[in-house]
């Protein structure tokens, strides 16, 4: 894609230098300066310079959508008309004939300017107060468009949720994050290159999900991380994105990107345990402090025993006391069921 853009744009300055040269060369009684005509080199170089500041203007409007230029255009011939209608007034007709056009000038510029802002500002449903009947049709759930992300594809769980049914609709996963996971598969790394395979055979597998549409979206990743091109692609889709990515996350809510973080949906779907309620425990490792020991439930939340470091290695009947909600998902925090728990308990 970078390779077809490059060869368009060299393309489009051979073509302004070409045109350059042959108007310049043109011998026409124009009412223009005659130093243009007859200097075809000069003229070669002012086409140059024209399609040089269009590459610019490319370059600077590459990351406006066409949805925004599309509003931008609406607000502009807004605003121009609203100019029209005061122009016409006649409000400023008893001004002087060389003040008028200035004043006109001003008004254009001005009204121009408010209408394309307010436009960038507005949101689709605010349209709908100047086309009162006309409606833009919102997205059902089933059309819901959701990104995936390399780590998301990685972890595996999202095909799971596929599967289940939870997850319907299209997934699309930009070029960019398939190069990623490219990369990685053919990684010197061993940790790297499984990460990277199972990421491509977890994608083949989802493909085969008759229940969801797997896309391939051709963008381009310019300057910039991976995280800010997913972003900027979520917003231009209105889609949301599926991560396990605490930080990406972050960063997309605070742009009003939608996330969805499967490792709190995980936390969501754990099965409760409540104060008070006694489990049946193995403990395996010791805690942070030198008198805890740490279990496991099968869904992986983690929980801290008091004063049970020397049943290690063996099972244990717990008292949840009490819980806290980390970054990194729940820890339950429990005591032995009975104090003379501690020399009876079986392996």
């Amino acid at each position: 894609m970078q390779q077809t853009i490059f060869l368009l744009r060299a393309l489009f300055l051979t073509t302004c230098g070409v045109a350059g040269w042959y108007i310049s060369g043109l011998n026409q009684d124009w009412n223009v300066h005659r130093v243009w005509f007859n200097q075809p080199w000069l003229g070669c170089f002012l086409g140059l310079a024209i399609g040089l500041f269009v590459i610019l203007i490319d370059l600077f409007a590459k990351g406006v959508s066409l949805r925004a230029f599309s509003s931008a255009t609406f607000g502009l011939t807004l605003g121009l008309v609203l100019a029209t209608l005061v122009s016409a007034s006649g409000l400023f007709s008893y001004a002087d004939r060389d003040i008028q056009w200035i004043i006109h000038l001003g008004i254009y510029l001005t009204l121009g300017y408010l209408g394309t802002m307010l436009a960038f500002r507005s949101n689709r449903d605010e349209f709908s107060l100047l086309i009162p009947y006309v409606r833009f049709i919102r997205q059902e759930p089933h059309e819901q468009v959701t990104l995936l992300d390399t780590s998301s594809i990685i972890d595996g769980r999202i095909v799971d949720l596929c599967k289940s049914g939870f997850l319907e609709g299209s997934l699309v996963i930009p070029r960019f994050v398939l190069q990623e996971l490219q990369t990685l598969a053919d990684s010197p790394d061993a940790t790297k290159r499984a990460r990277g395979r199972r990421g491509l055979d977890l994608l083949n597998e989802m493909k085969k999900n008759p229940s969801v549409e797997v896309k391939i979206h051709e963008t381009t990743d310019g300057p910039g991380d991976v995280d800010s091109h997913l972003i900027r692609l979520a917003q231009i889709l209105s889609a949301r994105i599926a991560t396990t990515d605490y930080n990406l996350g972050r960063v997309a809510e605070l742009q009003r990107v939608r996330v969805m973080n499967i490792y709190l949906l995980a936390g969501v779907l754990r099965s409760s345990v409540l104060a008070g309620e006694n489990i049946r425990l193995k403990l395996v490792r010791e805690g942070r402090e030198s008198h805890q020991a740490v279990g496991f439930l099968p869904d992986g939340t983690m929980i801290v025993v008091n004063q049970a470091h020397s049943l290690i290695g063996q099972e244990a009947e717990v008292v949840v006391s009490g819980s806290i909600q980390t970054s990194a998902g729940r820890m339950i925090f429990g005591d032995l069921a009975n104090s003379g728990q501690r020399g009876s308990v079986t392996p």
